[in-house]
């Protein structure tokens, strides 16, 4: 009987370090998650300076846009946080199709190599930062399912485990429905 009793214990006991355990893993997947993200937005960030730069050489008048973008970036590099970095990044993508509405207003900047290279850089650099969302976001919904799930949600409440936040960033007219003329 005492036996039986100390098996259920060290099997309980088994259960409980292998949940915790997962939990852990299941963090530091979120973690790295965010840490590809926040690879991907400094390389962005880096890239706004030089964009700034080119179309100031041929719309230098246009300072309020170019200030906005400024602006913008200097609010996401100061960005803490999954919350603060995803409304940051809102404000950028924001500025950033502002300077891409200014190319269409002047032929010469869009027909400028270096804006060319520039637009095609930032847009592949998009294309890695929804790749690393992606992965991200699927770490923090396993991690959430681990930490609401029962049993092991007593686990993650003992051993302070939190809900992990998803980081979305809209560009704005991505969900509206497109109108449709004849």
């Amino acid at each position: 009987m005492i036996l039986v009793l100390i098996a259920i214990v060290v099997i309980v006991m088994l259960y409980f370090v292998g949940v915790y355990n997962k939990l852990v893993r299941k963090r530091s997947m979120m973690e790295e998650g965010w840490s590809g993200i926040d690879v991907q937005l400094k390389k962005r960030h880096n890239l706004i300076p030089n964009l700034v730069e080119t179309v100031k050489g041929y719309a230098s008048h246009e300072k309020e846009t170019l200030n906005q973008v400024i602006k913008a970036r200097n609010s996401a590099l100061a960005a803490e946080g999954v919350a603060a970095q995803t409304k940051a990044e809102k404000g950028l993508n924001s500025a950033l199709a502002n300077i891409f509405a200014l190319s269409e207003a002047y032929p010469d900047l869009k027909a400028n190599t270096n804006f060319i290279h520039l637009q095609q850089e930032l847009s592949a650099i998009e294309g890695d930062v929804e790749k690393a969302r992606r992965y991200y976001n699927a770490t923090v919904r396993e991690n959430n399912i681990m930490v609401e799930s029962f049993p092991s949600n007593i686990i993650a409440g003992a051993g302070n485990f939190a809900l992990g936040e998803f980081f979305e960033i809209e560009v704005e007219g991505e969900r509206a429905s497109p109108e449709v003329k004849f």
